[in-house]
């Protein structure tokens, strides 16, 4: 398997890679549509072909590649079935497995941060690899206090789907804001401060309830957008429209992918 994390420094979000070397084909797990031209690059370099991207959720503080990537490669949209999404062209679910190649990712329905959410999990009979979104972070999680969020699901998913896998398995979450890369399992059971040492469900929720962030600065249009497999609504502000008008690649990108109808 080829693997690369690839990491976008707005919204401090990890994009995941991922190509079976037998066939060529690769998947983007949460893609960025800032890091539009980085990620054809990479699978240029690599010389992949681009089959499918993959969501974990429908996220508040990104827009997601997905849409463009389609149109400038022809791949595949997955997203969680539950969003419903017209524009996506697989829904995936937790009990059928997601293959690529000889790839294969089990999803795991992992509600709390959003009411859809799935995380990844790829176990190939070496070291387990979860792929957790924003449901498990590195020593934090996802918030639950907008979009659907339910701290008590959050706990359920965290403690009774996550923490009941092999302490080894190693943790690739959606974002890390202190420049971490990964975690295990057995780090998230001890160190965890919202989660870990045994923290009661009261206890967590508690902890969630008093956090009170600020609010998500780009979630009034990547929300509706990313509704739209990250087509870029009107309501973007001008700071963060530079993505959504491109329509044309550089000549040496021009020449690898084919160009479709942006939309």
């Amino acid at each position: 398997m080829i693997f690369r994390q690839l990491f976008e420094k707005d919204s401090s979000t990890y994009t995941y890679l991922l190509a079976c070397e037998a066939t060529g084909q690769a998947v983007l797990i949460d893609p960025v549509i800032d890091t539009l031209e980085r990620d054809l690059r990479v699978l240029q370099d690599l010389g992949l072909s681009l089959a499918y991207t993959l969501e974990t959720h429908i996220h508040a503080d990104h827009l997601t590649g997905s849409k463009k990537l389609q149109a400038f490669t022809g791949c595949k949209i997955a997203v969680p079935a539950l969003d419903n999404l017209p524009c996506a062209d697989l829904g995936v679910q937790e009990g059928i497995p997601f293959q690529l190649g000889q790839i294969v990712l089990h999803p795991l329905f992992t509600p709390g941060h959003t009411s859809t959410h799935h995380a990844y999990l790829l176990d190939n009979g070496m070291q387990p690899v979860l792929f957790s979104g924003d449901a498990l972070l590195i020593e934090a999680c996802g918030r639950t206090d907008f979009q659907s969020g339910d701290a008590h699901a959050l706990y359920r998913s965290v403690t009774e789907k996550f923490f009941s896998l092999p302490d080894e398995t190693l943790v690739y979450p959606a974002h890390d804001y202190e420049g971490r890369q990964l975690t295990t399992i057995r780090q998230e059971k001890n160190r965890n401060p919202r989660l870990g040492n045994d923290k009661t469900e009261a206890e967590f929720v508690a902890i969630m309830q008093g956090l009170k962030l600020p609010y998500p600065r780009k979630i009034d249009f990547a929300v509706p957008g990313n509704q739209l497999c990250g087509q870029c609504p009107e309501n973007v502000p001008e700071q963060y429209r530079g993505p959504c008008d491109v329509v044309e690649l550089p000549a040496d990108l021009r020449r690898a992918y084919w160009l479709g109808d942006q939309g």
